[in-house]
C-alpha cells in the first residue's frame, strides 16, 4: 500500500516537472498540463503552487493570488497541520515544533507550516530564525498575508520599526485596505513619535473601516497622548458608539480622570459586564472604569467594590510575590554600601545629562517631570525601561536581585561601559538639542545602586506622595501592564515600606545625591518648591515651569491630562472617602503614616 502511494506521488511529480520544463517557451501548454494535473488531483498542493508561479511570473497576478490562497486554505485544513496548530495554541511548544517539521518533510514549501514554525520560534525568542521563517513563507505564497504580519510585528517588536514600516506597505500594496496592517502601521508610528504620520494614519483607517471600534479606541489613545482631549473623547465615544460593550474604550475614557461618567454610562458598563463570553482582562477594564463611574455619581461603597473585584481578578492572573521586593532592598543595602561607592570614586560615565525621577506611581512624578520639560534646557522624554533593561543583562537567569551580585566584580571599564551603553541607549528618545533630559521610571529606585554606579553625575528627584493618598491612588488604577503590586492593599503598604527603606539607606551612602519633594508640599508652595528643585539640578529659575500646563508635549501615563492644568488641591484627599474600606492598607503601612513625609526609624538603619 505505502509503495501504491509512494508510486503515485512520483508520478504526480514526474507530470508537474514535464509543465515545469516548458513553461518558460510554452506557457499556455505548461498551465494546460497543470491545470490537468490539479483536476486528476486536487489534493496535490505543489501543482497548485507551481500554477501560481507561473501566473505569477507572466502578469496574471489576480489569478495566481487566487490559486495561492485557496492552496494555503486546503492545505491548512489537512490533519497533519490541525494537530500541529492545535499543539501550538495548547502552548505546548515543543509538540508542536516536532509535528509541525514532520508535515514540512512532507511538505516543504507550505507557507502555512513555515508560518507556524516560525511563530514558534519567535515565541522562544529565536528572532533570526522567526524571520527566516517568515520570510520563506512570503517566498511561498506572495499573496498570504500572515506571514507578513507576523514578521512586521516581530520587527516591531525587536525595535525594527523603519523594517516594520517596510513591511506594512508591503501588505498595503497588495491589499490597500488591509485592516491589522494600517492599525500596526499607525502603532509603529506610535512609538517612533511621529505622531503626525499615526494620526493620518488613524484617519484612513476610519475612512476605510468606519465601523471599526478598536481602531476608534487606539486613535483615541493617541489623541489623549498628544493633549487633543476634546477629540479623544469623541473618538471614544465614537468607538463606544459602534461597540458599547467595548472594555478598552471605557477604560481609556476613565483614564483620562478628567471625564465625569453618568449614570447612562455606568448602566451600560455593567450590561457589557454580563456578556457571557466576556475576556478576564476585558472584565478587569471595566470593572475599573466602573469604579470611576461609580465615584463619579458618589457612590463611594459600590465603587470600591468594583475596583477590589478588578484587583482581585487581576491578581488572580498575574501572581504577584511581596517578598521579592523586599529581598531586593535588603541585597541592594548590603552591596551598595558607603564603602563600595567610596573605592569606585572617578568611575562611570561621566554624562551629566539625564535627571531620574523615582517615586511610586500616582505620586506627582509625571507633575515633577512636566514642570522640568517646561524649562528650556531640559527635554522631558518619558518612562524609559533603558536601566531596568542593563541591570537584567548583568544576570539574565539569575534571581532576585542578580545584577547585585555581578555590580561588584565589574572593573572601572565595565561600569564606565554600562553608563555609556545607558547614554546611547536612551538618545533615540531625544528629539531637541536641550543638553539634560528626564527618565520618569518609577521603580528606577529599585536601580539607584547601578545609577549611582554608572551615571554618578546624573541626578535624581524622589517625589514622595502621603501613603493613604497613594496608596489608594495605586490601589484604583488599572494599569494594565506592570506595576503588579498595586492589586493589593497589603502589598501596596509592603511595596511603600520598601521603598522608603531604600531611599533612607541611600541617604546614608550617597547623602545629598537623592532630592526629596513632598506631593503636597508641591501643591500648598509650587513656586518655592520649584526653585529649590532647579537649585539642586544647577539650573536657573525659569518662569515657564510655572505655566508647565501650557507645555503641549506628549504625556503616556494616566496623568495626562492632569498636568495639563494649573495645580490644584483637587483628588489630594480623594482617599478619604474610602478610609472605612482602607484598614488593611492602614495595617501594612503601621509606623510609616506617623513619620511621613519622613522614614520611621525602624526602617532606617
Amino acid at each position: 500500500m505505502e509503495s501504491d502511494t509512494t508510486n503515485q506521488t512520483e508520478r504526480l511529480v514526474a507530470r508537474m516537472r514535464s509543465a515545469q520544463a516548458i513553461a518558460s517557451e510554452d506557457f499556455d501548454a505548461a498551465k494546460f498540463r497543470l491545470e490537468q494535473l490539479i483536476s486528476d488531483a486536487p489534493s496535490f498542493l505543489p501543482a497548485r503552487r507551481l500554477l501560481a508561479h507561473i501566473l505569477r511570473e507572466h502578469g496574471q497576478v489576480a489569478q495566481a493570488t487566487t490559486i495561492e490562497l485557496e492552496t494555503v486554505s486546503i492545505g491548512i485544513a489537512r490533519p497533519t497541520f490541525q494537530v500541529a496548530e492545535s499543539a501550538f495554541l495548547s502552548d505546548n511548544l515543543e509538540s508542536a515544533e516536532r509535528l509541525v517539521r514532520a508535515h514540512l518533510r512532507e511538505d516543504p514549501e507550505d507557507p502555512a507550516a513555515a508560518l507556524l514554525l516560525g511563530e514558534i520560534a519567535a515565541r522562544c525568542n529565536a528572532v533570526q530564525e522567526a524571520a527566516n521563517l517568515f520570510n520563506r513563507a512570503i517566498l511561498f505564497s506572495p499573496s498570504y498575508l500572515k506571514p507578513r504580519m507576523a514578521l512586521a510585528k516581530l520587527q516591531r517588536d525587536n525595535g525594527r520599526y523603519q523594517d516594520a514600516l517596510t513591511t506594512l506597505d508591503g501588505i498595503l500594496a497588495i491589499e490597500p485596505t488591509h485592516l491589522p496592517s494600517l492599525s500596526l502601521k499607525a502603532s509603529v508610528y506610535e512609538q517612533l513619535r511621529e505622531f503626525e504620520k499615526a494620526d493620518a494614519t488613524f484617519t484612513l483607517l476610519h475612512q476605510l473601516h468606519p465601523d471599526d471600534a478598536r481602531g476608534w479606541a487606539n486613535h483615541a489613545f493617541l489623541l489623549k497622548t498628544i493633549g487633543r482631549r476634546k477629540d479623544a473623547i469623541l473618538a471614544y465615544r465614537a468607538a463606544l458608539s459602534i461597540d458599547p460593550s467595548l472594555a478598552l474604550a471605557w477604560w481609556g475614557l476613565s483614564n483620562l480622570k478628567t471625564v465625569r461618567f453618568d449614570a447612562n454610562d455606568a448602566a451600560a458598563m455593567r450590561k457589557a459586564l454580563t456578556k457571557a463570553d466576556l475576556k478576564s482582562a476585558d472584565r478587569v477594564n471595566l470593572l475599573y472604569a466602573l469604579g470611576k463611574a461609580l465615584h463619579d455619581q458618589g457612590d463611594y461603597a459600590a465603587a470600591f467594590s468594583a475596583y477590589a473585584e478588578g484587583a482581585e481578578l487581576r491578581l488572580s492572573r498575574v501572581p504577584y510575590d511581596p517578598q521579592k521586593v523586599q529581598d531586593h532592598v535588603t541585597k541592594s543595602r548590603a552591596t551598595c554600601t558607603a564603602d563600595f561607592f567610596a573605592g569606585r570614586t572617578g568611575w562611570g560615565c561621566r554624562a551629566n545629562d539625564p535627571i531620574f525621577i523615582v517615586s511610586l506611581p500616582r505620586s506627582g512624578s509625571t507633575l515633577v517631570e512636566q514642570i522640568l520639560a517646561s524649562h528650556p534646557l531640559v527635554e522631558g522624554t518619558e518612562e524609559l525601561h533603558d536601566i531596568e533593561r542593563i541591570a537584567l543583562s548583568l544576570d539574565p537567569g539569575g534571581e532576585t536581585g542578580g545584577w547585585l551580585d555581578v555590580l561588584p566584580q565589574l572593573s572601572r571599564k565595565e561600569i564606565e561601559g554600562l553608563g555609556q551603553h545607558y547614554m546611547d541607549a536612551t538618545r533615540r528618545f531625544r528629539h531637541t538639542d536641550r543638553p539634560r533630559f528626564t527618565d520618569k521610571m518609577p521603580s528606577n529606585w529599585v536601580f539607584l545602586g547601578l545609577i549611582r554606579a554608572a551615571l554618578p553625575n546624573a541626578k535624581v528627584i524622589d517625589i514622595r506622595r502621603h501613603p493613604m493618598g497613594c496608596g489608594f491612588a495605586n490601589f484604583s488604577q488599572h494599569f494594565n501592564w506592570g506595576i503588579n503590586f498595586s492589586y493589593s492593599l497589603e502589598h501596596i503598604g509592603g511595596f511603600y515600606s520598601a521603598y522608603l527603606r531604600q531611599m533612607a539607606h541611600f541617604e546614608r551612602s550617597a547623602p545629598g545625591w537623592i532630592h526629596h519633594i513632598s506631593y503636597e508640599q508641591l501643591i500648598e508652595d509650587t513656586e518655592g518648591e520649584i526653585r529649590k528643585l532647579l537649585n539642586y539640578l544647577d539650573l536657573p529659575f525659569d518662569e515657564a515651569c510655572l505655566r508647565f500646563y501650557e507645555n503641549r508635549r506628549a504625556v503616556y501615563t494616566p496623568s495626562s491630562e492632569q498636568v495639563r492644568s494649573p495645580i490644584n488641591r483637587e483628588g489630594m484627599e480623594r482617599w478619604k472617602r474610602y478610609e472605612a474600606f482602607l484598614e488593611p492598607l492602614r495595617q501594612s503601612l503601621g509606623s510609616v503614616l506617623d513619620h511621613y513625609p519622613a522614614v520611621p526609624p525602624e526602617l532606617d538603619y
